[in-house]
Formats: structure tokens, sequence, C-alpha cells
């Protein structure tokens, strides 16, 4: 897998581990009643997850298009 791939799948899990620590605060902040702020932590956690299906679906292109080529080259 290229170089590419791979950073766009390292990116992927920080935005997803982000995600991950934004949905506890939020978890918190709402048991403690400081909605506010638990919104503000779960509105951060979707933006987090966004760019993690974002980078998740550029390692997925980057894939097919290079597996792609060795079919083509294979069957050639």
């Amino acid at each position: 897998m290229s170089k590419q791939a791979a950073e766009h799948h390292h990116q992927a899990a920080e935005h997803h581990e982000h995600a991950a620590r934004h949905h506890r605060e939020a978890a918190a902040h709402h048991e403690a009643d400081n909605h506010e702020t638990a919104a503000h932590h779960a509105h951060t956690a979707q933006g987090h997850s966004h760019h993690a299906t974002h980078h998740a679906a550029e390692a997925a292109k980057l894939h097919v298009e290079h597996h792609g080529h060795k079919a083509k080259a294979a069957g050639a």
C-alpha cells in the first residue's frame, strides 16, 4: 500500500481517537447538567468523525487504484 494511503489511515485513526475523547467529555458534561459544554463537545466529536470518514474514504480509493492497476497488469 502506498505511503499516501497509509497516511490517510493514520489520520483517520487520529480523528477517531479525538472523536472518542470528545464524546467522553460530552457525556461527562451532560451528566453534570452542563448541556452547553456537552453540546460543544458532541459537535466537535461529529467534526472529527466526519474527517475520519473522509480519510478512510481517501485511503480506500488509493487502495482500489493501486490494486486495480496490478489486476490489469496481471491480466494483460
